[in-house]
């Protein structure tokens, strides 16, 4: 027997939200997928609030996880702490609300989730996210391992899955908004791919307005980001994974439009 575990790329605003809200049941029966984990990082196009946590889990999340933008939203904060399904990154130092690393009972045993940030070129007083996931896979006694690395540079994803090749069941990166086409296995078994890609807006860039981001690129002075229009996607990669061992057997890259 094996298990099919979905992770769902950055959910980008108003679009994002609607076509989780409309498709990710539909496809979970469809694919008959029995664990889905989605980053809700910028649900509210910079941030996510506890309304639209509540509304990605209504719509067949099992998993929240986040990034860069965690703490964007001052009410989120004390939803981390009454919340276990929504994880912030787990490098964050200790006195922040919430967590970033949880165990989740299912029917098919277990499932450990851990959610870390990456360091290059975000700017973010965290600890090292390498140090941090080697410490966790010497404590971790599940099979069935989950970590959404939210991070920008390509070479700092593949490094992590390279280093949790084997101790993972399951490696993925997010923030960058845009799906990479390495979905694999890894020679220790472990399912990873660079960037699972958005939620959102088709026709925009990384899910924003595309005359807003022209506009900031030829010197426009700052303004709120407002997300694109048209018709949306979802990105994102299932994994197979065997429950006994927690190797995965395959991973494919999924973009529903």
């Amino acid at each position: 027997m094996s298990v099919k575990i979905l992770a769902v790329g950055d959910v980008c605003g108003e679009p994002g939200l609607s076509f989780l809200n409309n498709r990710l049941k539909k496809y979970r029966e469809e694919r008959g997928i029995d664990f889905v984990v989605v980053n809700g990082e910028n649900a509210n196009v910079v941030g996510i609030t506890p309304k639209q946590a509540d509304l990605i889990l209504r719509a067949g999340a099992d998993v929240v996880t986040l990034g860069n933008h965690t703490w964007t939203r001052t009410e989120l904060r004390p939803y981390l702490e009454e919340r276990r399904r929504i994880l912030r990154p787990a490098n964050f130092a200790p006195q922040c609300p919430g967590k970033g690393i949880e165990v989740y009972e299912t029917a098919f045993g277990d499932v450990c989730v851990l959610n870390l940030m990456g360091r290059f070129t975000l700017d973010v007083n965290t600890d090292n996210p390498f140090v941090i996931a080697d410490g966790f896979m010497a404590e971790i006694r599940e099979k069935i391992i989950l970590v959404d690395f939210h991070a920008e540079g390509t070479s700092e994803k593949r490094a992590m899955g390279f280093l949790l090749d084997g101790r993972a069941s399951a490696v993925w990166g997010t923030h960058t908004h845009v799906q990479t086409s390495d979905a694999q296995v890894l020679p220790k078994g472990t399912g990873y791919i660079t960037d699972l890609g958005m939620t959102g807006s088709a026709q925009s860039v990384l899910g924003i307005d595309p005359e807003q981001s022209i506009g900031k690129f030829m010197g426009d002075p700052p303004r709120r980001y407002e997300s694109g229009k048209g018709a949306a996607k979802m990105e994102g990669c299932l994994f197979e994974i065997d429950p006994e061992t927690g190797r995965c057997l395959s991973a494919e890259g999924v973009r529903l439009t």
